[in-house]
């Protein structure tokens, strides 16, 4: 079976590259299904965490290993106890970059509907987790919401805040993106942090809530800094630790959230809203390659993953 994974370099960097001869997974018993890939997803933050070695990354000595959350796949058998999908039924579940699975009917995936396309279903996992972020930060009507980098999962937290009510800025130090967002058109205000542009549009004590997917080193206080008394911040980027000025966070008395991945209530809320088209994930898929491609893709996800928005392989 061929599949994308990670392994070890000889001069000790990493690599992803698409493999042959992986295990095959076992045939359907009970509530499995098992499934072939149509299209997988590259999951930027996640998966270059693993390629440099970031807080989640497997250990040297676990590679090669398999990692990535979507797989927009075809049943092709079912175990005797499925009660909901059948074969030939399209889904996107929760899986690595590989071309066959086995998994529960009831596990950590959602049929798609009418009105979705499979290509970019296969953006779902971050999708999901944008809305996994904004139901954490439980968004009210009109209240003033930023987010803080605009790859993937902050271009969707951007479109599902706006569905909650949110006025929503956003910003990020790479125009291509600030240009898609712009097009997408569910921000309100867009700005770019670099140079003064961050003390211009952020003031002390402006918004209800921030939303933190850039994960830049020593950002926190500037974080905390730009959200009201009692505000929220939201973590998500991938990072070792979280440091900030004690005064800075009791001044505002602020909470510090995280979250973690998504739910299949959260994918099943995505596939209807991306059916109506009220979150749109074909804009921000700008890049679908051969899974032959893999080794190409990676290398400029772990040198220069500012190249990078919403990468897809074909299968």
């Amino acid at each position: 079976m061929r599949a994308i994974v990670t392994r070890l370099l000889q001069d000790g960097r990493r690599e992803k590259v698409l493999v042959t001869g992986w295990p095959d997974p076992p045939a359907p018993t009970g509530n499995q299904v098992m499934c072939e890939a149509m299209f997988t997803g590259v999951t930027n933050g996640t998966e270059r965490n693993d390629l440099v070695r970031g807080n989640y990354a497997h250990r040297d000595q676990d590679l090669p290993a398999g990692w990535g959350y979507q797989n927009v796949a075809r049943v092709v058998k079912a175990g005797p106890l499925v009660k909901d999908l059948k074969a030939g039924d399209v889904i996107f579940a929760s899986q690595d970059h590989v071309e066959r699975f086995t998994m529960p009917e009831d596990g950590l995936l959602v049929k798609l509907p009418r009105g979705v396309e499979p290509q970019h279903a296969a953006l779902f996992g971050m999708a999901g987790v944008a809305i996994h972020s904004t139901r954490r930060l439980d968004l009210r009507m009109g209240e003033r919401l930023l987010i803080v980098g605009l790859g993937c999962i902050g271009q969707f937290a951007a479109q599902i805040a706006r569905l909650m009510g949110a006025v929503v800025t956003v910003c990020d130090v790479h125009e291509r993106r600030l240009e898609m967002a712009r097009k997408i058109g569910a921000a309100e205000f867009i700005f770019n942090s670099t140079g003064d542009g961050w003390k211009k549009n952020v003031p002390d004590f402006l918004f209800d809530a921030v939303m933190d997917v850039a994960g830049v080193p020593d950002m926190v206080d500037s974080l905390i800094g730009a959200v009201k008394g009692r505000g929220r911040v939201l973590l998500v980027a991938g990072r070792f630790d979280v440091k900030y000025t004690f005064n800075t966070g009791q001044w505002h008395e602020v909470t510090i959230m995280q979250c973690s991945h998504f739910s299949r209530d959260d994918l099943n809320d995505l596939a209807r809203l991306a059916a109506r088209g009220d979150v749109k994930i074909g804009p921000v898929v700008t890049n679908v390659a051969p899974a032959q491609d893999a080794e190409r893709i990676y290398t400029i996800l772990r040198d220069n993953p500012l190249e990078l928005m919403g990468t897809v392989f074909k299968w």
